[in-house]
């Protein structure tokens, strides 16, 4: 069904409504109008890695570990894995009169904030750092949510628009002040793509304000911008009690009334909150009109239509609830969870060789730890595989003894209530000393690190206060390292820990249901490693601005003028890649390399083009990655690869906000990393570079 005939029935079923009913359905929990045969609908739904908060269903990687995958073919169908399980259960819940929060097919997803800052515990949720990164990846996702069929298979809403990432502790009352060049060149264009290029069905508003506007009543951001500059026709949704923020913490208005009327008048058509309770009374003061509720309405409706949810020909009411928590669906989650794994330091104890050990310590809180494989805004899985799991499965095989000792908290100073402090050190200790290698399970959780609400410590509702690991799991490491036997770290965070210590070091992220099997997978060679970091790992938060400040000077791979940890689109690997003969067609509008296996081991390598204006400053940008892809080479094999690169790569944000050409030459740098300094030294191996006029 397209739009118009969707928009066309919405418009005639709504007319049928009374102004109370209309405006009954602006709210996240729209009741049921019995007398026209329109059950409830609940519009808040999750699906960031999975389908969320429902019940069983298949766990993919968080966010972040998707996009350490730089694959836009798999995230299309990890997506199309997630709405195939998103139907088979709205097709089983409703069925059986299910239609509560969770229950719906508008999901609240993906996150395309840009993880501007290291400290913002919803980082983990986004595609990183990178506005070109997120934008292809944000696009391909919502094409997977949507589908291809006849109707929308699911509904994706793209979060949070426009400027929001951090601090959580302020988010309610927070004004970020951006310049029109940061506007235009880093926050905005994920939101553009995935509008025009993903059609995506909504768009969520953040908490905050962008310079003095709540950006659910933005006028600049919602109606000018979004609706028209960039012609978006779906519905716009409020975040959680954002439209409240209004008169509680902003200060913009006085009344509750007052605050739903620049809200809908604005453009928001779906209040998560209960605001728009009060759209009545804002219509007897005056303040809003009915047409205005009429057309909020007639865009929801226009929704439910397009997801064929009056129709009885909809393709997906077919799909069985069997398809829920399959095999092939845990298959795919493992595929991921080995893809997305980024090995950050290798010094040759790795891949460990299962023929010649005797035994392996594994230690640390994260090690059989459930809450540190799914991540936040996740489902319930049926098959989680723990790090401990995992690895004694793979030690079974081969009759390699696991000592394993949960070694110290998460966060605090002992494990045991009474005990005193560091109780689990000694027995940590011992375990790595029976040992031939140990293996630290370390890092954080969704309990620590998250959402504002969501985290239950002292980790400022849910940022981080620092880059290092908690001081309990400090001392672990060092007591561990302290024995004098190989160590690997397993670091399980959402987003940058300064960690060095230790002979190897694997980011496994929140890898999702199958993480302990992917780990066990890389670490005894069965798989090599190939994801890369889409974000940048700082030595300490001190090197960055301000947390509160929204200016990119300084911030992410682009900007950054320091030499990082471990750099956006670095990762080790069991092999080394040769690249030769770059070439660039401006007619085709690709830069073309070849890469050669010189190891001897089958391995996937990603691929990565950076470009850098020649004649053109923006702000001291460093370069920008432009253009990626993956491919699959066996020891010793050869190919040529191709990447196009869009137009809109060589050209450049003004002062004022415009986009235009940036001149006619560039340097591109193709290979395996960016083109910095501590990529290439850690690689032994710099991009081929060449000069290019476009």
């Amino acid at each position: 069904m397209d739009r118009s005939t969707a928009r066309a029935l919405a418009e005639k079923l709504v007319a049928q409504m009374t102004i109370e009913e209309k405006a009954s359905q602006l709210r996240y929990d729209a009741p049921a109008i019995e007398r026209l045969g329109i059950p409830a609908y609940n519009w808040w739904n999750e699906a960031l890695h999975g389908v969320a908060r429902a019940g069983t269903a298949t766990v993919f990687p968080q966010a972040i570990g998707l996009a350490a995958i730089f694959d836009e073919d798999l995230m299309e169908e990890i997506a199309d894995v997630i709405s195939t399980e998103a139907r088979a259960k709205f097709n089983a819940q409703s069925a059986h009169g299910d239609r509560g929060i969770y229950k719906g097919l508008t999901f609240w997803s993906p996150n395309i904030n840009i993880y501007r800052d290291p400290r913002w515990g919803r980082g983990q949720e986004t595609y990183g750092e990178d506005p070109y990164l997120t934008s292809r990846l944000g696009v391909r996702f919502i094409k997977g949510i949507q589908g291809h069929g006849d109707y929308m298979k699911a509904a994706a809403c793209a979060k949070h628009f426009a400027v929001h990432s951090g601090p959580e502790s302020v988010r309610h009352g927070f004004n970020a002040e951006v310049s029109e060049y940061d506007l235009w060149d880093t926050y905005l264009p994920a939101f553009e793509a995935c509008v025009k290029e993903g059609g995506v069905e909504a768009v969520m508003g953040a908490y905050n304000s962008v310079d003095g506007e709540p950006c659910c009543g933005s006028k600049r951001l919602m109606g000018d911008i979004l609706r028209g500059q960039w012609g978006f026709e779906g519905h716009y949704v409020s975040d959680c009690g954002a439209i409240s923020d209004f008169h509680q913490f902003h200060k913009i208005t006085d009344t509750a009334p007052e605050s739903a009327a620049l809200a809908l008048k604005n453009g928001c058509d779906i209040n998560c909150g209960n605001t728009y309770l009060m759209l009545l009374q804002a219509l007897q003061e005056g303040r809003v009109t009915e047409e205005e509720i009429t057309q909020s309405c007639v865009r929801a409706f226009t929704c439910r239509y397009l997801l064929g949810l009056f129709s009885d020909d909809n393709e997906y009411n077919q799909i069985p609830y069997e398809a829920n928590d399959c095999d092939r669906h845990a298959e795919a989650a493992l595929n991921a969870a080995r893809r997305s794994m980024v090995l950050l330091k290798n010094d040759g104890i790795l891949p460990l060789n299962l023929s010649s050990l005797k035994s392996v310590a594994v230690i640390g809180p994260n090690a059989d730890s459930i809450p540190a494989l799914h991540g936040n805004y996740n489902g319930t899985s049926s098959r989680y595989v723990t790090y401990l799991e995992g690895i004694r499965a793979a030690c079974r095989e081969a009759n390699v003894r696991v000592n394993y000792s949960e070694g110290s908290h998460l966060y605090r100073q002992n494990c045991e209530p009474l005990a005193a402090a560091d109780d689990r050190i000694a027995e940590a200790v011992q375990a790595a000393e029976m040992s031939d290698a140990a293996i630290l399970v370390l890092g954080l959780d969704p309990t620590i690190e998250g959402e504002q609400g969501d985290a239950s410590n002292a980790y400022s509702s849910g940022d981080k206060e620092t880059l290092e690991l908690p001081a309990c799991q400090r001392r672990l490491l060092d007591a561990v390292v302290a024995t004098g036997k190989p160590v690997v770290v397993l670091l399980a965070s959402g987003g940058a820990l300064h960690v060095e210590d230790g002979n190897a070091i694997l980011q496994v992220w929140y890898a999702g249901q199958a993480g302990g099997t992917a780990a066990a997978d890389i670490l005894f060679g069965k798989v090599c490693p190939s994801g890369r970091l889409p974000v940048t790992f700082y030595h300490d938060a001190e090197e960055l601005p301000a947390f509160t400040d929204y200016c990119m000077e300084g911030r992410t791979y682009r900007y950054f003028k320091g030499q990082a940890l471990y750099p956006f689109g670095f990762g080790l690997s069991y092999t080394t890649f040769r690249y030769s003969d770059p070439v660039y067609s401006a007619e085709k509008g690709a830069v073309s390399v070849r890469i050669r296996n010189d190891g001897e081991t089958d391995a996937e390598e990603v691929v990565q083009a950076y470009v850098k204006p020649l004649e053109f400053d923006s702000h001291g940008l460093n370069w920008s990655l432009c253009a990626f892809g993956r491919v699959f080479l066996h020891a010793g094999e050869e190919k040529r690869v191709r990447l196009p690169i869009p137009a809109r790569a060589f050209e450049c944000v003004t002062d004022d906000g415009r986009r235009i050409k940036a001149g006619r030459h560039f340097r591109l740098y193709v290979g395996g990393s960016q083109p910095d300094a501590v990529s290439c030294e850690k690689l032994g191996v710099k991009p081929m570079e060449l000069d290019v006029i476009v």
